[in-house]
């Protein structure tokens, strides 16, 4: 009889073939978008993915745009924090 094996997650579906460390990437990602995200508008928790890079803030129905597995990448970072500069404001992230 074969040993049963502990919870493999969402990259069970994957399979075998995939590999070890893709599945882990892939549950990784899809874990991280399902947790809870800040709102860029309010601040406040935001809600979940409505579609590939698309995010809406539960609490006040704001839809905003991001990465495809989180709402803020760290692409989007840096070109707020050199849009910040270049205003002169203070960068807080």
């Amino acid at each position: 009889m074969s040993q049963q094996r502990g919870d493999v997650g969402s990259a069970g579906r994957l399979g075998a073939g995939t590999g070890g460390v893709a599945g882990q990437r892939a549950a990784e990602c899809e874990d991280g978008m399902k947790n809870d995200h800040e709102c860029p508008g309010g601040g406040e928790d935001g809600g979940p993915r409505r579609g590939t890079g698309v995010w809406e803030c539960s609490s006040w129905g704001h839809t905003y745009t991001g990465g495809a597995y989180s709402p803020k990448t760290p692409a989007g970072r840096t070109v707020t924090r050199s849009i910040r500069a270049a205003l002169g404001e203070d960068a807080e992230e």
